[in-house]
């Protein structure tokens, strides 16, 4: 079960041209593709007649034609033709999915239509900020349920294990977790004070010797995390952008779960740093880089998923405070639009 009334990324904005893109997302069947004016539209992936993906049909102007009988449907899920009919059947219909093109990626309404809103969609004020040079990430699959994904990302202490040769840090185990609950997420912080800069960072940072790092894991429901990296040299910690340092450190990494069914999960990232806005070879270290880095999760989190179906764990740690409360959030989030579904 999932949110369902939330803006979920359904394609790079790269993947979705003039074909037929077929995409599985909350276990539902859709198919992509971009009118001749450049919008995107999603349609249910099914014809209503012989169950046939519209994605093995054709687009024939801004309409797809069913592959098997000819049936063809407009951007709005209406069939505008049905061969060999004195008239359109009533029942000859497809769901419609609002979609908006932003940052890169196509984002889709997988819920109430009715309730779709662009203004829900996240903000990211630095975007188009010329002072911050972006990477544009990428999109793997991943064979686990969304929540361990979502369990990783409030989770700062693993980086001390799973990514050991980039952004771990033996300095950094075992130091305490602040958590905090807001209406929109879970956040999870962490400061690091007089510690060795780790690897990956190394690379970027202006100074030399030790740094102060905050870690900041902010995970919004139902499925986007914000991770904020900040490394200033050792001593001057603060919280207070204002005060920072003139040689910070800043790194804000964009992470998008977008559930295909309760066994796979899709995974789009992009990063945002506060230096070297226009350098294509920093950026491709950062692609590179990070991409290995979510290698690294990728093959804990699918072992996990395993692990977890063969046999239910048997502990929890003080670590897992940050996850625990998100899923208890999201249960009810679930549960309130059940209900709200069931009264309606």
């Amino acid at each position: 079960m999932f949110v369902r009334n939330a803006w979920y990324v359904g394609a790079l904005d790269k993947e979705v041209g003039r074909s037929l893109l077929p995409v599985r997302m909350l276990g539902e069947n859709l198919v992509l593709y971009r009118r001749q004016d450049g919008q995107v539209v999603a349609l249910e992936d099914s014809c209503p007649h012989r169950r046939l993906p519209l994605s093995k049909g054709r687009l024939i102007g801004d309409q797809v034609e069913c592959g098997y009988h000819g049936l063809t449907f407009d951007c709005s899920g209406a069939c505008t033709k049905a061969p060999g009919t004195a008239q359109i059947p009533k029942s000859a219909l497809v769901r419609s999915y609002p979609c908006v093109q932003r940052y890169g990626m196509v984002w889709v309404w997988m819920g109430d239509a009715a309730l779709a809103d662009e203004s829900l969609l996240i903000d990211i004020a630095q975007w188009n900020d010329p002072q911050w040079g972006v990477n544009s990430g990428d999109a793997m699959e991943l064979d686990c349920n969304y929540l361990y994904v979502t369990d990783n990302l409030l989770d700062p202490s693993h980086v001390s294990w799973v990514h050991q040769t980039s952004f771990g840090s033996p300095d950094i185990i075992g130091l305490p977790l602040q958590v905090q609950v807001q209406d929109s997420g879970v956040t999870v912080s962490r400061w690091s004070k007089n510690v060795e800069v780790a690897p990956f960072y190394k690379k970027f940072v202006k100074f030399d010797g030790n740094c102060d790092r905050k870690q900041q894991y902010e995970v919004r429901f139902p499925s986007q995390a914000v991770i904020r990296a900040i490394f200033l040299p050792a001593g001057t910690a603060t919280d207070d952008p204002a005060q920072f340092h003139d040689d910070v450190f800043l790194m804000d990494s964009y992470n998008f779960l977008t559930p295909v069914d309760q066994e796979r999960t899709r995974y789009f990232w992009f990063q945002l740093r506060n230096f070297s806005p226009n350098d294509e070879a920093v950026s491709k270290v950062f692609n590179d880089d990070v991409r290995h880095a979510f290698l690294e999760d990728k093959v804990v989190l699918e072992a996990v998923h395993q692990g977890l179906k063969a046999r239910p764990a048997a502990l929890d740690l003080p670590i897992d405070s940050g996850p625990m409360r998100f899923r208890r959030k999201i249960s009810q989030l679930i549960d309130a639009e059940w209900g709200a579904s069931a009264q309606a």
